[in-house]
Formats: structure tokens, sequence, C-alpha cells
């Protein structure tokens, strides 16, 4: 029985970090400019520490400058926004990126409406997601960024094709939908009060879902010959494996194309991270 393409995400975003690499040494060489990323990570999340060391290294890999500052779980908010402040001003510093969770007694949504717009690398300030939603973006949101960049990249067009997003979030959902809107799809945007959801996914040609349910979706809910970006991260309840929102198994012989979990978008977030701070910075010099 054929298959369809498993997109491989991690060499994708190789290949485009090689292309980074190669505007930050343009960059450097011409304009004297060395982009940098300031990550700032409160508390001690295990998770939180583990993805920041991830960016820092992507960083080097591209010849970024990464500006870390970890602070203790204590640190007020008064004095996280402080910090921000500084570094909005600071003119070494071109994306700022203050790592999620905060703890419970910090306001996130206060946080990243400190961060200057003209620096906000994770695409989440109001201003931004605003130009996004009137079709101007600036600095785009990373994942939903990398769910379009692995569309183009393999060579689907969304235009006037029937795009599914599952899940309704500020960070996936919503812009994911505009994004593909911008592109000329039409989008159905559904979420935990949908009704007759397979029949719903059943007409996609193109499906994001980004609901952060274990293998909700099955085989047999989807089109033969869709294409299917899945942003999940779950584990599996049966044996603890990493698994997206996606039963894998069931859809590869019904997709034209479809990412796997690990190894499919979760390498491209990080990607248009830097891509946004490589953005920044050459917004210096034109």
């Amino acid at each position: 029985m054929a298959t369809g393409k498993i997109i491989d995400g991690k060499e994708i975003a190789g290949q485009l970090r090689r292309q980074l690499q190669e505007e930050v040494q343009s960059l450097i060489t011409e304009h004297g400019v060395t982009p940098g990323l300031a990550v700032v990570l409160v508390g001690n999340n295990p998770a939180s520490h583990m993805y920041v060391k991830m960016k820092k290294q992507a960083c080097a890999d591209v010849g970024i400058t990464s500006f870390a500052h970890e602070l203790p779980e204590e640190t007020t908010e008064e004095a996280l926004l402080s910090l921000i402040h500084t570094l909005n001003g600071h003119p070494a510093v071109h994306g700022i990126l203050v790592q999620m969770p905060l703890p419970a007694h910090i306001r996130s949504q206060r946080i990243l409406e400190a961060i200057s717009p003209d620096k906000d690398a994770d695409g989440f300030h109001p201003r931004n997601v605003g130009l996004l939603a009137v079709g101007a973006p600036l600095f785009r949101p990373c994942t939903p960024w990398g769910c379009m960049e692995l569309l183009r990249i393999i060579g689907v067009k969304p235009a006037g094709q029937s795009a599914v997003v599952l899940g309704r979030s500020n960070i996936v959902g919503k812009p994911v939908a505009l994004m593909l809107l911008a592109e000329n799809a039409t989008v159905t945007l559904c979420h935990s009060q949908t009704r007759n959801l397979p029949e719903i996914i059943h007409t996609a040609d193109i499906l994001i879902s980004a609901v952060g349910q274990a293998e909700l979706v099955r085989g047999d809910w989807l089109k033969p010959g869709v294409v299917v970006i899945d942003v999940g991260m779950n584990r599996r309840a049966s044996d603890g494996k990493l698994c997206g929102d996606v039963a894998f198994q069931e859809a590869l012989p019904k997709v034209a194309a479809i990412t796997p979990v690990p190894g499919g978008v979760g390498p491209m977030t990080i990607t248009m991270l830097l891509k946004n701070t490589v953005f920044s910075a050459s917004r210096c010099v034109a």
C-alpha cells in the first residue's frame, strides 16, 4: 500500500538555518551588525530550561549573539518589567524572548505587552498580532510561521484549498488561520465546541492540528490526499511515547504528506525565532 510523504522538519529547518548563517555573516561583514537575541527565563521549570538551552545553541550555530537572563522563581513582576525595559533600549539586542510559562505571580500578558513590538522575536505583542490580522505582518509567531514555511517548501499552495485548523489558541490556531487566509485558503477553525468534528476534518485539503490531544484525529477522519501539519506534542497513554494529535500510522496511507512527531514542526519553531531576530537586525541597516 502506498504511503504519504513524511515531511522532514529537521532537514528543512537545517536548510533554512544555513541560509540564515549566510545572512548573519553578511550583516556582520557588510554592516558591522551582529544579530542579538535576549532570552529571559524565570524559575526552575525543567522543560523551559531545556528549551532555552536549545535556543541558545541554535543562536550559536548561525552566528547570533544570545544574551541569557536566568532569574529566580521569586523574581517580582516589576523586576522583570525593569529588565525588559533595559533590553528594549539595548542597541545590541534585536530580539527579546521571555520563556513561558512564567511563575503564577507574574502576569504573562503584561510582560508580553512590555516587550518592544520592534524586538518581538516571538510575534506575540498585540501590535504584531494586529498587523498579522490586517495582512501587514512585521514579526510573525514562530510556530504558525514554521507551519506555513513547511507547506511552502514542499510545494503546497493554500490558494483555493480547504484548510482546517484544529485548535484556537493565540499561539498557533488563530495566527495560522490568519496566515492561511492571507494565502487565499478557505479556512475552517475548529475547537472544543465544534460539532461533527470528523466530518469537518474530512473536508480538509490541508489540516493543521494544534489541539494537544494524543492521536485525537483518526485515519478514517482524513480525506485521501490531505496534507497534515501536526503541531501536537503529547505523550501516548499506552506507552508514554511522544506523539501528535493525529494517529500517524493510521494517517500515513491516506495523506499526500504529513509531519512526524517529533521531528516535524518542532525544529521549525526555533528556526523562525532565529529568522525573526535576523530580520530585526536587518531593519537596523535598511
